[in-house]
């Protein structure tokens, strides 16, 4: 299923449809000298999320804070990782149906293809800092799924050559500075999916989204790589997806390696240039 507008970040600046960045004026100071400059910052929008169940009224599901682009992949990323959806459900994906002058593009609208589950307790409101805000409770944050596969062994010359990979497609991020990446690697090291949002947790459903759109899960064989901290969340989420092993190019969490370790899934922390740290699941390192 193609997303017909999922590159409208990278291509097209109109005044209907919001961009992955935005111009801003600024006050630069470098020492002595002053001068006032136009500067590029990374978009931060609403995104409403929406189901339509057959039969059945829309209902809405949660808004996050995003960078526009890849929406309708965040759509569903986000309705898959957080166990609402399954991989066969989605049968379309739009934005909200309002005359043109009325269009912001920020409402997506996921069409399924059989009731669900009442969910109305699970999520309302998420920041682009913390995927697990606005829960109604912390017993909901535990999204039930078996073990991951066993997955590939990999080395660490590998691990060590994906950072530069993912850095070297980071395009929003050399205009702006700040936004999270998340990339997907085969068991070869070789660059498959990536995504950039100014949330972490949304760049990880992005290329999750883009995987279940594709027909592609489970990620059975796939390396997931985020650029900044690996949190509770993002395990959670690679854990629905299947994927074995997340690197980090920061910290994990205590509670993301708890549950790391619960869903079979291997944690690689701190991989910077020759070094890392495996916090679960050592087995899926050669010769640890």
């Amino acid at each position: 299923m193609a997303d017909p507008v999922e590159d409208a970040g990278e291509r097209l600046e109109t005044a209907e449809r919001p961009t992955s960045t935005s111009r801003v004026r600024v006050l630069n100071v470098d020492g002595g000298e002053r001068h006032r400059r136009s500067d590029r910052l990374a978009t931060e929008e609403p995104m409403e999320i929406r189901v339509d169940e057959p039969g059945g009224e829309q209902r809405k599901v949660a808004v996050t804070m995003r960078t526009p682009g890849h929406d309708f992949e965040l759509a569903a990323g986000f309705l898959f990782t957080e166990g609402i959806i399954g991989p066969g459900d989605v049968r379309g994906i739009r934005y909200c149906d309002v005359p043109r002058e009325e269009q912001h593009y920020n409402v997506v609208t996921v069409a399924v293809g059989r009731p669900l589950p009442d969910f109305a307790a699970r999520s309302f409101y998420t920041t682009s800092s913390c995927g697990i805000c606005g829960k109604a409770s912390l017993e909901a944050l535990d999204v039930q799924c078996a073990p991951v596969a066993p997955g590939p062994v990999v080395t660490a010359e590998l691990l060590t050559a994906l950072p530069d990979e993912l850095r070297r497609v980071q395009r929003v991020f050399d205009r702006t500075g700040g936004l999270h990446a998340a990339a997907l690697f085969d068991a070869e090291g070789t660059l498959r999916t990536s995504r950039e949002d100014v949330g972490r947790h949304n760049a990880v459903d992005k290329v999750v989204g883009a995987e279940l759109m594709a027909g592609a899960l489970p990620l059975s064989d796939r390396i997931l790589l985020v650029s900044g901290r690996a949190s509770f969340e993002i395990v959670q989420k690679a854990a629905v997806a299947g994927v074995p092993i997340i690197c980090a190019v920061s910290a994990p969490s205590s509670l993301a390696v708890d549950a790391a370790r619960r869903f079979g899934i291997t944690v690689v922390g701190f991989l910077r240039e020759e070094r890392f740290n495996v916090y679960s699941h050592t087995e899926r390192i050669a010769g640890s």
